[in-house]
């Protein structure tokens, strides 16, 4: 039933674009370390990039776990299921990578996201994922669900917040810097986000 894919393209790229939400696993080395599993959405917040190529943007929260697994090995899954509509899920498995704001490529990633305000919503990185195997799937267990709007309390919630103070946040947080299991997370102090940026 499932099929690969070499390419992002047609179909299976509107489909991706479509999507309000998709999830990210990734995982330590370690073999007892802990897997990783986030949800993600917000509206302009994905872009596919080139056909092998898809990115997001990684926001002020609770940890750093995907960053911390990316800087360590790279191994990265991204999922899209269809609440509405034909079911499926597609899957991109593939090496990512995060870009942090003071990485000369940040600007011009940051402008394949035309549609997001990202300077008042605490961005600390993006995300850029190269698949390595594209796969789709039935996804004829997945339930019919709606879609009403994005939430507005992550924005309102890090709009308030400038540089030094998105910074002091993140120095109190406990698994920003590092890993549930100790692995160097998000790089700190937080670069500045300048404007062009």
């Amino acid at each position: 039933m499932g099929k690969t894919y070499e390419r992002i393209d047609g179909r299976l790229r509107t489909f991706i674009e479509e999507q309000p939400v998709f999830f990210t696993a990734t995982a330590p080395l370690a073999g007892d370390g802990t897997v990783n599993l986030s949800p993600k959405g917000l509206k302009g917040s994905l872009a596919v990039l080139d056909e092998h190529t898809v990115a997001y943007l990684d926001f002020a929260g609770s940890n750093a776990e995907t960053i911390a697994h990316l800087r360590e090995n790279g191994r990265i899954t991204l999922m899209w299921c269809a609440f509405q509509g034909p079911p499926n899920i597609v899957r991109v498995h593939g090496r990512g990578e995060p870009v942090f704001r003071d990485d000369p490529r940040f600007p011009d990633l940051l402008a394949r996201f035309p549609d997001r305000d990202t300077a008042s919503h605490g961005l600390r990185a993006v995300i850029v994922v190269t698949a390595e195997l594209v796969r789709d799937t039935c996804g004829y267990a997945v339930p019919f669900m709606s879609y009403d709007e994005d939430r507005d309390l992550h924005a309102k919630r890090f709009a308030r917040e400038d540089d030094a103070s998105l910074n002091a946040y993140f120095q109190k947080k406990e698994h920003v810097a590092t890993s549930l299991d100790g692995l160097p997370g998000l790089p700190l102090p937080l670069p500045p986000l300048t404007r062009e940026g």
